[in-house]
Order: structure tokens, then C-alpha cells, then sequence
């Protein structure tokens, strides 16, 4: 599975800019990484986890902006199709590699 956060943030004041960073390092914190500049994506074992994962984001939330989430599974992930630019680094690894389940 795959949990996706897309979100939209202002940085107009310094509050703001202080507001997204501290959500920015929350999701690197929690295992996000980004895949473009307001997307990040992380992976999850399951179903379950990956809701677990999305209710703890909602007490990260700043306090202004748009921020949604997604839950895909790696099928649906791997349909994923650039049209421009080049895979990310992270992206390959878990491409190319295997995930293990404990």
C-alpha cells in the first residue's frame, strides 16, 4: 500500500513558512519521502497501517492551506507514468528492490 499527501500551503508570513516547514518534517519524519514539491508518498504493510498513518497526520495538520491523502496499492502505484522528467532516486530503489513483509 501507499499512502500519498498532496497539499497546497501558503508562505506568505513567516508564521506560515514556519507552519509548513514543521509539516514538511513531520512527513520526512514519519517516512514520507517527496516525490514532487507538495507530494510525498510512503509506503505501508497495510490497509490498516496506512489508515494508522493518516490519522496521525491529522494531528500534524498546519493551520491553514489544503492538504488531502490518498491510500493506492503498489499495482496502482506502479502505473504511475512520467510523461516528463526522470524517476527519483528513492523511487528506484523500491522499483527495482523488493518489498519484504514481516
Amino acid at each position: 500500500m501507499r499512502l500519498l499527501v498532496f497539499f497546497d500551503l501558503p508562505v506568505k508570513t513567516k508564521d506560515e513558512t514556519r507552519q509548513a516547514n514543521k509539516f514538511r518534517k513531520y512527513l520526512i519524519d514519519d517516512g514520507f519521502y517527496m516525490i514532487q514539491f507538495s507530494l510525498y508518498v510512503r509506503i505501508c504493510a497495510t490497509i490498516e497501517n496506512a489508515k494508522q498513518h493518516e490519522e496521525r497526520l491529522k494531528n500534524h495538520l498546519p493551520y491553514k492551506g489544503s492538504v488531502r491523502s490518498l491510500i493506492i496499492t503498489e499495482r496502482q502505484y506502479a502505473e504511475i507514468k512520467i510523461l516528463l522528467g526522470d524517476v527519483k532516486k528513492k523511487d528506484k530503489k523500491v522499483l527495482e528492490g523488493q518489498i519484504s513483509f514481516f
